[in-house]
């Protein structure tokens, strides 16, 4: 049973394109109607290689490169000194007013 359960969910998440010999719903058919032969034929015949399952594996996002302490107390600073100059820029249209 855990055989055919993992056969199952393995061609249900494989890619179309990286089934082998068969397409994706006639693997999905012989695994679901011949439960032990279907799933061993899956695992030989009709499985992507490994090379491909490992190489081909959706890519994630490069992670952003951590700032330096150096850096963040930059822009802090930069920041901050925006933000007052909008603030000394109101002060001084509520004072023409």
């Amino acid at each position: 049973m855990a055989l055919w359960i993992f056969c199952l969910v393995d061609v249900i998440t494989t890619e179309p394109d990286d089934c082998r010999h068969l397409p994706k719903m006639g693997w999905l058919m012989i695994v679901l109607l011949l439960p032990t032969v279907g799933s061993l034929v899956w695992l030989f015949a009709g499985r992507p290689p490994r090379a491909a399952r490992i190489t081909e594996a959706p890519s994630t996002p490069a992670a952003p490169r951590p700032e330096t302490d150096a850096e963040f107390r930059r822009r802090v600073r930069e920041r901050a000194e925006q933000q007052r100059r909008a603030a000394r820029e109101q002060q001084r249209k509520r004072e023409e007013n």
